[in-house]
């Protein structure tokens, strides 16, 4: 069996795409997973970051959101400190009951079914398509605080430059584009804890008149608005800082980067996570209210906070401008987390055939590359179309990441409640969920009530949209299936008379090399094509197969060896059709990510074997073609069939008629 190793240098072209994108993995490296495995550490930065981030966006429009009632942030600070501990735990005992990933999208599947899951997976992936806008527009933002007013016109220009900077770190890898970025999370993290500490310590004065302030203002609205309209004022800029917490999940979504054991590395990222994301937060509601900071035109509140801390220092101006840079740096690195768990949603989705098939593939450099693409492309695209609006996309991005966190809250009590007689902590288990579940489920109702008519219901449309897209397109594949299975029931049990040939293969005889992949009603059938357009044409026909490593496949070393394996059998079963048929017969595997690459390789190293040989391979052929059934359907026949003809191997390919 030939094995994919390290990729020969090639043309010019071929180094340049290596140069800018990374070489090929090696996939019988025994160190590879360990090698592409995170550590806590650097989970934190690659996951966390999107959590860690939201802290210069979230808490400024909460505040905002309270308008002349600052005397409210400390509260808030409070509220939205356990929030991030609730959500947070609740996310831990999803990792636990799901250490293979998948977030929401595989809870809401397991746990509501199947229309739930797709309704939860697709706000994931526009929430994600929106954690990188987000993330990339407020970075631009936060280091155009310091850039001349005349500039600003080139933010959005700026954020899409940034924007490819991304989609090509990631298509060099995960590990590779998190490690590039490391130092900018921990300059953030240094600088930002600096800056919060160094507000409570020199205003340690201000407690006092804080709390009288509190008192005062608490009393002039009870007096006006009452309690009611107090409650209402609270709920509503704590929902509108809901961008706080969208990072929260993107742990439980990236378990399969994680190194083993994938649970306790997963629990543990969270932690780091939780502390970090409550302790900033919390910290920077009681420093705009302890410094008194108020919003000022193109410029965020954390800008003007550090300011307000280091202007009067002696190189004051430069700490403050190395904190806010840090800042949008690492809003940088938390448009990563859309990079890493967007395209593995879309993956899981795909395998569920949801979305194209394709989506699910590896590229030679293990990363998601289809995703990745479609995930900047529509990135770019929103960036665009809002001007790089962070208060618009925030009321976008918050009602999906809300709509998702309430089915899983959802998903997890349902399963807690139906395990009631199995687990005796039930009832603590459940608290934790059915309390995430109404927090969760109350700042989603409150943002699509305050902000539909702001661009809330552009994000709907949008999912709505993915929504169709994901039920037609699962419908095409289901009647291609039951098309298949029609050939399965009939074909499988084909019934073969006459001798059974066991000779090996000779050279000198003209041989047909049939590509297959599952032994099935297809592969069969095309070889009985074989059989009956080229009577007696032939004497040995070699089965040629590619077990192809996908997103649903690459989780392990033991995953791997169970995909070859399988792939052995499906070669073993044909070879055995083809020596009752009378013919003599071996195979080939490969395996790969790329199915074109490495079926070519069988091939051309088969046909210096055996001169005298043709290549076969099947393909699905509609009644009707339509312009999606490429979209969904690989063209990998007619790819080989390119490749091999300009080798000189004669390739041909049978029509597979499928009537749906």
């Amino acid at each position: 069996m030939a094995q994919q190793g390290p990729a020969a240098p090639g043309g010019f072209l071929s180094r340049i795409m290596t140069a800018v994108f990374g070489s090929p993995k090696y996939l019988k490296d025994p160190h590879l997973f360990h090698k592409m495995s995170l550590i806590p550490i650097l989970a934190w930065v690659g996951l966390g970051a999107d959590g860690l981030s939201s802290s210069s966006y979230g808490p400024e429009e909460a505040f905002r959101a309270l308008g002349n009632h600052t005397y409210l942030a400390i509260l808030l600070g409070c509220f939205t400190a356990l929030t991030v501990f609730i959500i947070s735990y609740a996310y831990s005992r999803i990792i636990e009951h799901f250490p293979h990933g998948g977030g929401g999208y595989i809870v809401a599947t397991h746990m509501l079914g199947e229309k739930a899951g797709v309704i939860s997976g697709s706000a994931l992936l526009v929430d994600y398509v929106l954690t990188i806008t987000v993330s990339i527009a407020s970075c631009v933002d936060a280091l155009f605080s310091y850039i001349p007013q005349q500039f600003h016109p080139y933010k959005v220009q700026v954020a899409c430059a940034l924007a490819v900077l991304l989609i090509v770190l990631n298509i060099r890898g995960v590990k590779e584009s998190i490690a590039v970025m490391a130092p900018i999370f921990m300059v953030f993290v240094a600088t930002h804890i600096f800056m919060l500490v160094d507000g409570i310590l020199t205003h340690t004065d201000r407690f006092g008149p804080l709390t009288s302030d509190f008192h005062a203002g608490l009393s002039h609205d009870l007096s006006t608005i009452g309690a009611f309209g107090i409650m209402l004022l609270f709920l509503r800029a704590y929902s509108l800082g809901g961008g706080t917490y969208t990072g929260i999940e993107a742990v439980s979504n990236g378990l399969q980067i994680m190194r083993e054991p994938r649970v306790q590395t997963g629990k543990r990222t969270m932690v780091y996570m939780a502390v970090s994301l409550a302790f900033t937060a919390g910290v920077l509601f009681l420093c705009y209210s302890l410094i008194g900071i108020r919003p000022v035109e193109g410029r965020t509140l954390n800008a003007v906070l550090a300011d307000s801390l280091f202007g009067h220092w002696r190189f004051g101006n430069a700490l403050a401008f190395v904190t806010i840079f840090s800042e949008g740096a690492l809003l940088l690195v938390a448009a990563q987390t859309g990079f890493v768990d967007g395209p593995r949603v879309m993956s899981n989705m795909a395998v569920d055939s949801w979305f194209p098939h394709s989506f699910a593939a590896l590229s030679v450099r293990l990363t998601m590359r289809n995703g990745i693409v479609l995930m900047g492309a529509a990135s770019i695209a929103l960036l665009i179309y809002t001007r790089g609006s962070v208060s618009h996309l925030v009321v976008m991005y918050s009602i999906n990441v809300f709509l998702t966190f309430s089915l899983s809250q959802l998903g997890m009590s349902r399963f807690y409640i139906q395990r009631r007689r199995e687990d005796p902590q039930w009832i603590r288990h459940l608290s934790v969920h059915l309390v995430g579940l109404v927090l969760c489920a109350t700042i989603l109702v409150i943002t699509i009530l305050e902000k539909f008519m702001e661009g809330g219901w552009l994000t709907l449309l949008i999912t709505a949209a993915v929504i169709g897209c994901c039920y037609l397109i699962r419908s095409h594949y289901f009647k291609v299936r039951a098309g298949m299975m029609q050939l399965d029931e009939t074909l499988l049990d084909f019934p073969t008379t006459g001798p059974v040939n066991m000779d090996p293969p000779s050279p000198k005889d003209s041989t047909a090399i049939q590509l297959v992949s599952a032994y099935s009603g297809f592969g069969v059938h095309t070889l009985l094509s074989i059989v009956t357009s080229f009577p007696k044409a032939y004497q040995n026909v070699i089965f040629v197969s590619v077990a192809v490593i996908d997103s649903g496949s690459f989780k392990g070393a033991e995953e791997l060896a169970a995909l070859e394996e399988n792939a052995r059998k499906s070669l073993e079963k044909y070879v055995d059709l083809a020596r009752r048929l009378g013919f003599a017969s071996d195979y080939r595997l490969e395996v790969g990510t790329d199915v074109v690459e490495s079926a070519v390789r069988a091939c051309r190293q088969l046909g210096e074997e055996f001169p005298r040989s043709t290549v076969f391979t099947g393909q699905l052929t509609f009644r009707l073609e339509k312009f999606y059934h490429r979209m969904l359907h690989n063209e990998t026949s007619f790819s080989i069939q390119r490749r091999l003809q300009w080798d000189g191997l004669t390739t041909v390919i049978l029509p597979i008629r499928v009537t749906i």
